[in-house]
Parts: structure tokens; sequence; C-alpha cells
């Protein structure tokens, strides 16, 4: 998969706040925890995990607040304050860590997921290919993702 020019953008669906990421995620993968498919109104969610100091806010106000996800972790979930689209998290257990919603990009076509979360919460009918990287609950670590979006990018090499 071939990643594009950074840095690339993004922001809510009616355009109040917009974002820049500077460099590659570290991943992209799909989680299929009930918080995930509450909040996209779907059966999963497109997470794209960044270096904070990869991240930029460009304009716009947010609502922001903090709860226990489905792992029983704390996190900040970031909204647009005026459309209410659900744009990023920090998870409070990760310092120095952005999860952005892959579906804000303006163009996500480059952002093709690399595996699954929380699978043991997925909808019936939802395909996990068993080739990616798959996990039933919270990964113990990201790293497997990471690995995994490094080799879809830049190959084995």
């Amino acid at each position: 998969m071939d990643l594009p020019a950074f840095p690339v953008e993004g922001g809510c669906q009616c355009g109040a706040v917009r974002y820049r990421l500077k460099a590659s995620p570290l991943s992209v993968y799909n989680c299929h925890c009930k918080d995930c498919q509450r909040f996209s109104g779907s059966a999963w969610s497109m997470s794209m995990p960044v270096r904070s100091e990869d991240f930029e806010p460009v304009s716009g106000a947010l609502a922001s607040y903090e709860r226990v996800s489905d792992s029983g972790r704390s996190i900040v979930m970031h909204f647009c304050a005026h459309c209410h689209t659900w744009l990023w998290n920090e998870p409070l257990a990760s310092p120095g860590l952005l999860v952005v919603r892959a579906g804000s990009l303006d163009n996500m076509d480059w952002a093709a997921p690399v595996g699954n979360i929380w699978i043991d919460s997925k909808a019936a009918w939802a395909d996990i290919d068993p080739g990616q990287v798959n996990f039933p609950g919270q990964p113990p670590s990201r790293e497997p993702l990471y690995d995994a979006w490094t080799k879809s990018t830049q190959g084995d090499n």
C-alpha cells in the first residue's frame, strides 16, 4: 500500500474542526468493541493510532469528556462541539498517543486496516480476515498491529 505525501488533513462532518496528520500513523485497524459500535453507529470503527507530535489540531472547538472504556482503561474522547463527530481519543494509559478515527480523514483510500481488535464482540455477520492481526479483546500490546502496518506500507525490508 502506498502512503500519501504527508501532511494530510481531516475533520468533522460540518467542517468546523480540522486537523493535520504530519506523518504516517503507527497502524490502522478495526475495533469491534461495543463502545466503538455505539459511538460510530456502525459494526466497528477504524482506529488510527498516531504519535501526539505527529498530530496538529488546526481549527474548531472540541467537546471532550473522560470515560472508562470496555477495556477498563480511561480515555478522553474528542468530538466537534458543533456537529458532534467523533474525531479522536486519548488513551490515558498510553501518554503521547492519540487514536484518530480514520474515517475522518479527507481521503482515507490509503488507510486500509491491517487487523481487528475486540472480535469477540463483533456483529455475527462481520467477516474477519484470519490472515490479518486479530485480537479477541484489548490487545496486550499494539506492537503486532504496528508491525503489520509497517509491512503493509514498506514491505518486509
